[in-house]
């Protein structure tokens, strides 16, 4: 992908639990992915925690610090690159690809379903509280679409759109 573009490295989906797997494209609706499922979705999923998301930078420095964490492994839906990670809070928007508008809603607890993917079973090491900006986020469907890996990721709040539009 080209250098200072942000874009969907790979979308993941699983039967419910982790690791998600890749998949090339899917279906998002209100409530997320049409080819994934939540084991516990009370807690993971819902219209206010259609997506999780989480980025490929933070993976790949996690890994320079040992751990054996990877795309999807940690249960997000949607793994983004060439986005400041750290600037991304509750209120922001992303349009993804050409069709789809998400609004971030909250920060992802780590819970220890996800320890296999820490050295020493640390899953805490992606705890907004401990480690800000280093969260995976939740988000919610503003509008839906069909989704692909390679797709151009924008960040709508910030470049002169308000938070309310899209």
């Amino acid at each position: 992908m080209p250098e200072g573009r942000a874009y969907i490295h790979q979308l993941n989906c699983s039967d419910g639990g982790v690791p998600k797997l890749p998949v090339a494209e899917a279906q998002l609706t209100e409530t997320g992915l049409d080819r994934d499922r939540q084991r516990v979705p009370f807690i993971h999923g819902g219209t206010q925690r259609a997506l999780c998301l989480y980025s490929l930078e933070v993976i790949q420095a996690l890994q320079a610090e040992g751990h054996p964490i990877y795309p999807g492994s940690i249960g997000e839906n949607v793994t983004v690159a060439g986005l400041v990670w750290s600037q991304l809070a509750p209120g922001c928007r992303l349009a993804l690809g050409d069709e789809v508008v998400i609004e971030i809603t909250s920060y992802a607890n780590p819970c220890r379903t996800i320890r296999a993917s820490f050295d020493g079973g640390k899953f805490k090491r992606t705890s907004q509280k401990q480690h800000a900006g280093e969260s995976r986020l939740y988000a919610r469907v503003i509008r839906t679409g069909r989704l692909a890996a390679g797709q151009t990721v924008r960040l709508l709040c910030g470049e002169g759109e308000a938070a309310g539009e899209a």
